[in-house]
C-alpha cells in the first residue's frame, strides 16, 4: 500500500533568480517536489504518476530511483513539461513554456495504479499545465479510499500566443475540482483569483466552504500561511529566511503537510510543520536540497516559540 501517491506531470525548468541561474534544465514540478519532500521526512512508500516525453524519460526515472521515489506509471508524451522561470527582485516573476507534456487520462491507468490509488492513504494532484480534468477527478474519487489533495496551480494556467504562462479562472470547473477533494491549497495570488477577495483570511474561508474536506490553505510566501476550517482561520507564522529561489515552496508545503497527517498530527501541527518545511526549500534550487526531520523539527520549535 502507497502512504502517497502523487499525480501531476513531472518538468525540468530553468530558473533564474537574482541569486542563481541553473544554466540549463533541472528537474521540478509541483508533484515531484511533494514526493521528495515526503520522501525526504520518512514517509514510507511513495509513487509518482505523470507523463513525460521521450527526451528526459530515462533521465527521469534514474533521478526518481536515485530518489527513492516509485515510478508507478509514466505516460509516454512527445516531450517533456518544462518552464523558465525568471523571478525579480520585487517578487514578481515570468513563465516561459520550453515544453508541455500530454495529459493524464484516467483510462489510460493500468490496472496496476488503479489498483495502487484504491489504496493509497493520500493522493496529492498537482497539475502544472491542465493536465488533469474534472473528468479524471471524478474518476479519482469513485475508486479511492484515502484522503485527496489539491493544489491547484496547474488548473489556472494556460499558454499565451507568444509562448509564456497566463492564468485563466474556469471557476465552475476549478470549484467542482475543489468539491471533490479533502484539502485545497492555493497561494495568495491564485485564492484571490478564485474568491475576488484580497484578504486571504477571506479567501481561506470561503475555499474551504466549497471543498469537500472543509480544509483550505491559503500560503503567503514569506508571511506564512492561512488554515481554514469549519468556519474558523488559523495564521500560521513563517520560519524567516534567506530565499535564494522560492521554486517549490509551496510543493513543499503540501508535501511536509501530508507527511505530518500521516503520522496522526492535527491539521494545526501539519501546517506549522509545513512552514517549517518550506522554509528549507527556498534555500536551494533544484531537487537535491537538503531536508531532514530533524532540521524541520528545528525550525519548528522556533516558529511555535
Amino acid at each position: 500500500m502507497f502512504d502517497l501517491i502523487v499525480i501531476g506531470n513531472p518538468v525540468y525548468d530553468e530558473i533564474t533568480t537574482p541569486y542563481i541561474s541553473t544554466g540549463g534544465r533541472i528537474l521540478s514540478g509541483c508533484s515531484t517536489n511533494a514526493a521528495l519532500v515526503a520522501k525526504r521526512l520518512g514517509v514510507r512508500k511513495v509513487g509518482l504518476v505523470g507523463s513525460i516525453g521521450t527526451d528526459y524519460r530515462e533521465r527521469f526515472i534514474t533521478d526518481l530511483k536515485r530518489f527513492g521515489i516509485e515510478v508507478l506509471q509514466i505516460l509516454d508524451g512527445k516531450s517533456t513539461g518544462g518552464f523558465k522561470l525568471v523571478y525579480f527582485d520585487n517578487g514578481d516573476r515570468t513563465l516561459q513554456v520550453l515544453g508541455v507534456a500530454e495529459r493524464i487520462l484516467f483510462k489510460k491507468l493500468s490496472s496496476k495504479t488503479i489498483e495502487a490509488l484504491k489504496n493509497a492513504k493520500f493522493i496529492l494532484l498537482g497539475p502544472i499545465l491542465s493536465e488533469i480534468d474534472i473528468n479524471f477527478v471524478k474518476s479519482l474519487k469513485k475508486i479511492c479510499q484515502g484522503k485527496l489533495f489539491l493544489d491547484p496551480q496547474g488548473l489556472l494556467r494556460k499558454i499565451a500566443s507568444n509562448n509564456m504562462v497566463e492564468h485563466i479562472f474556469d471557476l465552475k470547473e476549478v470549484r467542482e475540482i475543489i468539491s471533490l477533494v479533502d484539502f485545497v491549497k492555493p497561494n495568495e495570488f491564485e485564492a484571490e483569483a478564485l474568491t475576488g477577495f484580497k484578504d486571504p483570511s477571506e479567501s481561506a474561508k470561503l475555499i474551504a466552504d466549497w471543498c469537500g474536506g472543509g480544509v483550505a490553505i491559503v500560503t503567503l510566501g514569506e508571511k506564512g500561511s492561512i488554515l481554514s476550517y469549519k468556519g474558523e482561520v488559523f495564521k500560521i507564522p513563517p520560519y524567516k529566511t534567506f530565499a535564494r529561489d522560492p521554486t517549490g515552496a509551496g510543493d513543499s508545503y503540501a508535501g511536509a503537510f501530508i507527511t505530518c497527517l500521516l503520522s496522526g498530527s492535527n491539521l494545526i501541527e501539519a501546517a506549522y510543520y509545513a512552514s517549517a518545511a518550506s522554509s528549507i526549500m527556498v534555500e536551494y534550487t533544484g531537487p537535491e536540497f537538503n531536508m531532514s526531520k530533524e532540521e524541520v523539527e528545528k525550525r519548528l520549535k522556533i516558529i511555535k516559540a
